[in-house]
């Protein structure tokens, strides 16, 4: 059993104020594999007060200084690579190989591009060339207040946290209680690589308790959330009394829509997109909306790719899909699954139960519905399982309308070989990113969506930006000595 009780506070592992112990269980076996304290108040507040009292020193830091100790961060992820593998896979169950390949991975991948990005912050610059004396100057917010979700626990930390610490801004996050272990491990990367004590503090605790009091708290200029939907409007309307900067990256619902001229593949790709990560991506294209000339072949290439999805242990190497994280979330997806039969979709493939030879942990038969329409439960709600609505249409413009009828707009998607086709339908879309013909987008793009799926910008130049507040400058002596 691993014990990881402390918190980080003002650069040490510090007992929590009064234990308060929390389990966290490896959703393969249903066993507590670790056990963590959540933080109160008095927490919170040591945690706030700390990063407050470093915020000067930290933002008058040179930024090229506080960029070597993010590049220094980099060098703890690339001795101890491993650990985080290990820790993410126990902690929410993704399979070890998909944890080392692409969940610990997220570190570096985000930690470079914003290494990348950074060279293009303009820190202090004139308004325009023909105003020498107006400047423009970007500074930190202040003390930030990060709150993660357990399903890419170090991508949604790495997004967070690596472009606070190069705006200058100070930071308490609470990782979700659920995958607690690889933040006390990024915690141990920041201490190692020498960041100053209080710029950066930890505080394990679950949403109404250290997020609310986060959403909440007078010394905190800013809330950078990403999780559900509810969860995000109950942290506005927390933060609004004290007037934060709240950014939320929040659920999706995205569609794929692929047309009868899509790539052989295109299916394929899609289905096993939402199958990645055991269905637990916001950005995952959960409504397949095929083109009725197509669709029957869609429908069968998704029964095919469904029926060989393996499911197994997430300590076992391999190409499977593992449980999802707990509970409650098991039980969620098997409701929404029962909802969909009842509503009447064909079910195609999976269906309601455990996967053959699987009978603990939480474990999901990737299932696909056929003949859905978008008024059923299970187009309309945020599965967050390995479960796939398809639903057919007939124009361009039919697909579009189902697309957009939703609450949310994160990803869509576009499986088209007519280049002016994916052309218009992208800025058709009302979603926040639209990724075509399984192009992945750029290093450095950013990440996030529009309405319900919140409108936050991470990554990239955006996301170092969110952590800044823009500064104009009037008489300003162009002419002085630095």
């Amino acid at each position: 059993m691993i014990e990881k009780r402390d918190f980080y506070i003002n650069g040490r592992w510090v007992a929590p104020v009064q234990a308060r112990d929390c389990a966290v269980i490896d959703p393969s076996t249903e066993e507590a594999c670790a056990v963590i304290s959540l933080g109160g108040q008095a927490d919170t507040d040591a945690a706030v007060a700390a990063a407050k009292a470093a915020f000067p020193a930290w933002a008058l830091t040179p930024p090229q200084v506080r960029l070597g100790f993010v590049k220094k961060i980099l060098e703890q992820y690339n001795l101890r690579q491993e650990e985080l593998a290990q820790a993410i896979s126990i902690e929410m169950g993704a399979p070890i190989d998909m944890s080392r390949n692409d969940q610990a991975p997220c570190l570096p991948w985000h930690l470079e591009n914003f290494i990348a990005a950074f060279d293009e912050i303009q820190w202090i610059r004139p308004l325009r060339a023909d105003t020498p004396n107006d400047m423009i100057a970007l500074e930190p917010i202040g003390v930030v207040g990060l709150i993660t979700p357990w399903n890419w626990p170090m991508n949604q930390v790495t997004l967070k946290a690596i472009p606070a610490l190069l705006a200058g801004c100070t930071i308490v996050l609470k990782p979700s209680e659920e995958s607690p272990l690889s933040s006390m491990l990024f915690a141990e990367f920041v201490h190692d690589a020498g960041v100053p004590a209080g710029v950066f503090n930890l505080v394990n605790g679950d949403g109404p308790g250290v997020g609310s009091q986060l959403s909440t708290h007078p010394d905190v200029e800013m809330i950078s959330f990403t999780g559900s939907t509810r969860a995000g409007r109950a942290i506005s309307k927390a933060a609004a009394e004290t007037l934060k900067r709240v950014t939320l990256e929040l659920g999706g619902k995205g569609a794929n829509l692929v047309f009868a001229d899509a790539d052989d593949k295109a299916v394929r790709r899609g289905v096993r997109h939402v199958f990645n990560n055991s269905g637990q991506s916001c950005n995952a294209p959960t409504r397949m909306l095929v083109e009725r000339a197509y669709y029957d072949e869609a429908v069968e290439i998704a029964r095919q790719v469904a029926e060989s999805t393996r499911v197994d242990l997430s300590a076992k190497p391999g190409n499977h899909i593992g449980p999802v994280v707990n509970k409650a979330q098991w039980e969620k997806i098997q409701g929404l699954i029962e909802t969909g039969i009842k509503e009447g979709a064909r079910l195609v493939a999976g269906g309601l139960g455990r996967p053959e030879g699987l009978n603990k942990g939480y474990f999901v038969r990737p299932t696909v519905f056929a003949d859905v329409n978008n008024q059923m439960t299970i187009a309309r709600e945020e599965i967050f399982g390995p479960v796939l609505s398809i639903i057919p249409f007939d124009t361009e413009a039919e697909a579009v309308q189902i697309a957009n009828d939703t609450a949310y707009g994160l990803t869509n998607y576009v499986q088209s070989q007519d280049g002016a086709r994916r052309n218009r339908l992208s800025r058709q879309l009302r979603s926040g990113m639209v990724e075509m013909n399984g192009r992945s987008r750029a290093a450095g793009a950013p990440f996030g969506g529009v309405k319900a799926s919140g409108r936050a910008r991470e990554g990239g130049v955006w996301g170092i930006e969110e952590f800044l507040e823009v500064k104009s400058i009037s008489g300003w002596a162009s002419d002085a000595a630095e």
